[in-house]
């Protein structure tokens, strides 16, 4: 899997938990983070040079794209290039949103690109379309949340002033489930819960991610057995790998003290 930075660890620590058998190559594109303000095209070229690499130098079964910016701005492209399963982090957060409300009344904050992109307005529709429900969206971008959670701060009085300030479209519209449309907002769940209230359901796809991974490998047979065994772990970086493993330490586990260097592949 890839993520352009730290988010992504979000759905490595649950799919670890979950599949504790597979093996697992993750590369946080910290060198080039963060994604949401830069171009579409360049996102694009950035996935497409993090995903196979994953595919060419690792030898992956299938390729989780843990970046709900890099999945909104082209992941049909990946899909059709590549030849490996894709997975995405919008469509299993989708329909765990639209399962999550009760009244349908929904929100999803994100990056300027992912909301830009308008991804999750489309799998909100589908997934509540293969429902059979009536559900509404309020979309929120949310600058700055990523470059707070990359430098270890997810508290405090700057992030919470931050918080009320672009939380403000959301509360407004009454909802009663927020999905964190970003891999790296779980970590201001706490923040981002205290302004929005106990009766506002938070929806991370972190989990539902992993779930979904679950189910496509072993509808494709690609899913390791479960003999007790224990897969290998794998971390990479292209940015400072001190800095990942000591932040990236603290937000996942021990599994980051052997990260390694990643670079992408020159022009």
């Amino acid at each position: 899997m890839f993520d352009s930075g730290f988010g992504g660890l979000t759905v490595a620590r649950a799919l670890i938990d979950l599949l504790p058998g597979e093996n697992l190559v993750y590369i946080g594109d910290t060198g080039r983070y963060p994604y949401g303000p830069k171009p579409r095209a360049d996102v694009q070229t950035f996935a497409r040079q993090l995903a196979w690499s994953l595919v060419k130098d690792h030898d992956v079964k299938a390729v989780i794209v843990a970046c709900n910016t890099a999945a909104a701005a082209g992941l049909d492209d990946l899909r059709s290039e590549l030849p490996v399963p894709i997975l995405d982090v919008i469509e299993p957060g989708a329909v765990a949103l639209v399962e999550a409300t009760t009244t349908g009344r929904t929100g999803v904050i994100g990056t300027v690109g992912t909301i830009a992109s308008g991804a999750y307005l489309r799998a909100v529709e589908t997934a509540a379309a293969a429902k059979g429900a009536e559900v509404t969206l309020e979309s929120a971008a949310c600058p700055g949340f990523v470059e707070f959670v990359e430098r270890g701060v997810t508290g405090g009085d700057e992030v919470m002033v931050l918080a009320e300030r672009l939380l403000a479209p959301v509360l407004a519209a009454d909802v009663d489930a927020l999905l964190l449309g970003c891999t790296h907002y779980p970590f201001l769940a706490a923040m981002i819960g205290a302004v929005m209230g106990r009766d506002v359901t938070l929806v991370s796809s972190a989990d539902e991610t992993a779930f979904a991974a679950r189910r496509t490998l072993g509808e494709l047979g690609l899913r390791r057995d479960d003999d007790g065994a224990v897969g290998v772990h794998h971390f990479r970086s292209s940015g400072d790998v001190r800095v990942f493993r000591e932040l990236g330490g603290r937000l996942l586990g021990p599994e980051l003290n052997h990260t390694e260097p990643w670079a992408p592949p020159a022009p």
